[in-house]
């Protein structure tokens, strides 16, 4: 189950990826291609394994450079390379999942950052096999940051030298220039660097960012070296970039306050609608369930931690996708009611009624019409799934799905499912 970050399907839902959302699961030894067309998207987009915490090793960058004709907004670099961040755990990564889920609580932090699958050279271990980046001094570089990371948002910079942003997300902004990036688990940043240091040899390095003081994190650094050409000796370790603290909320403030969007080629025309065929508020949050009762759980009241949205804790079926389930008419594998509004529109200055501290269970989604105005616009026919990426809060169910309806004619229908989608198996896989 391989899911393409951020590309838009255009009546091609079947290959989004999320396992039990869009497809069942790839099984052990098979095979499957995924068929769609990219359309108007051009940038840094990544794809990842989508079952379990499978994605922990399983990713990688996906890119997707201006037609054969056209150019970047900015001025052509003298050559790039994708950065991935990503975290790794001595242990296996699914074994840390189901620890943490039969212990009710927070799953252990990872052990260690990477990049390009590499925790650098601050570690015995791999510090013979640290990721060097060669560049050739006066020349401009476009950097593809990539965070593949699980849970921890991280700080990213590269030692003397200025980042200028020119995208995000596939989607190109106004040059800002900042000497750090704060970059979120799924998201990619593009950023132009100018070789005009001394030729020497650079840290480029990335820690984590965390703005909640009791929630434990991984206080590692990972580094990989920008390397200068035809230096000569390098007279100790390289210059190492001064990372923002852990907690440092005003950085990453300043950070994403520099985000502004860029119209290019031409300004496009867009016609917002002037009335909403459809209100939803949805909120998000972390409560608690019931230890099962034949287990003790870790927390503190020793409940079992849940995340929500609208009080519902996401819970994947285990027999078929819902996009198949929608597509063949199957009834008992999700339901239609998932709340429009939250049970309580909390305003933070009063309590929460104990009966919410528990939110319900269940496969919910949200029906809407194609073409249905609302404020988060959907594109495309098929099944969309809405989740944190941080993976610790979707295993705990903070996700829903929206199901859009055919509309009229060809081109607002969902294509038939290929010929080769994966078969159900229900003893492979269960949790997502």
């Amino acid at each position: 189950m391989l899911s393409r970050h951020g590309v838009h399907q255009r009546r091609t839902s079947w290959a989004d990826g999320p396992a039990y959302v869009t497809q069942c699961p790839i099984q052990p030894g098979g095979n499957y291609t995924y068929r769609f067309t990219i359309i108007e998207q051009e940038g840094t987009l990544w794809w990842h394994a989508h079952a379990s915490w499978l994605r922990a090793t399983v990713y990688g960058a996906l890119i997707i450079h201006p037609k054969q004709g056209s150019s970047y907004p900015f001025p052509q670099p003298y050559g790039e390379f994708p950065i991935l961040l990503g975290e790794w755990w001595n242990a296996n990564p699914i074994d840390v999942l189901n620890m943490a889920l039969r212990a009710g609580a927070a799953p252990k932090v990872s052990d260690a950052f990477t990049i390009n699958g590499q925790p650098g050279d601050l570690y015995n271990c791999s510090s013979k096999d640290t990721e060097i980046i060669p560049v050739t001094q006066g020349k401009t570089y476009l950097i593809r940051l990539i965070s593949s990371a699980m849970n921890e948002h991280l700080f990213f910079s590269i030692a003397n030298h200025k980042l200028t942003v020119v995208a995000i997300d596939a989607s190109y902004t106004k040059p800002f220039n900042t000497s750090v990036v704060m970059i979120g688990p799924g998201q990619t940043t593009d950023i132009l660097i100018t070789t005009d240091q001394p030729p020497s040899h650079y840290y480029m390095a990335a820690h984590a960012y965390a703005s909640s003081p009791n929630v434990p994190i991984n206080n590692s650094t990972t580094t990989a070296i920008l390397a200068y050409q035809n230096v000569r000796t390098q007279r100790g370790a390289p210059i190492f970039p001064a990372l923002p603290a852990y907690n440092d909320t005003p950085t990453v403030t300043r950070f994403t306050s520099g985000l502004r969007g860029l119209s290019f080629p031409h300004p496009p025309i867009r016609t917002v609608p002037k009335e909403v065929d459809e209100n939803l508020f949805f909120t998000v949050g972390l409560g608690v369930n019931r230890c099962h009762r034949r287990r003790r759980c870790g927390t503190a009241n020793g409940l079992n931690t849940t995340a929500s949205m609208n009080n519902v804790s996401f819970v994947l079926p285990t027999n078929l996708s819902i996009l198949q389930a929608s597509y063949q008419g199957v009834n008992g594998v999700f339901t239609s009611n998932f709340p429009s509004f939250p049970p309580v529109e909390f305003n933070f200055t009063g309590n929460v009624s104990r009966r919410y501290w528990t939110p319900k269970r269940g496969t919910e989604a949200y029906r809407l019409k194609f073409g249905t105005r609302v404020q988060l616009v959907l594109q495309d026919t098929g099944v969309w799934m809405m989740h944190c990426h941080v993976d610790s809060h979707l295993t705990w169910g903070l996700a829903m799905v929206f199901i859009t309806e055919n509309g009229v004619g060809e081109l607002e229908t969902l294509e038939p499912p290929p010929p080769d989608l994966p078969r159900d198996r229900l003893d492979w896989l269960v949790l997502f």
